[in-house]
């Protein structure tokens, strides 16, 4: 699963060839969560309220990139870095 982008310990992937809806997937220590990048909101999975914050803020802020790296990944092309949460 590539890696999108990582920040305060939190790191971002996406899986290619995945299902709709949009999303990626998010992990901190051993927690994972499920984000849908249209509804900016965590569809499956958990993250301490924190890092829950932090992964919203990020795809709010990101989220044309994120649809544009959904495009590439269900098409199985090669994904690109995303800037990090500064």
């Amino acid at each position: 699963m590539p890696e999108l982008s990582r920040f305060y310990v939190i790191v971002v992937q996406m899986y290619v060839r995945d299902h709709a809806p949009p999303h990626f997937h998010a992990s901190y220590g051993d927690q994972t969560a499920v984000v849908d990048i249209r509804a900016v909101a965590l569809i499956g999975g958990q993250l301490p309220p924190r890092a829950r914050g932090l992964v919203l803020d990020w795809t709010a802020l990101h989220q044309r990139e994120l649809l544009e790296a959904w495009e590439l990944a269900v098409r199985a092309q090669p994904l690109f870095k995303i800037e990090p949460l500064a």
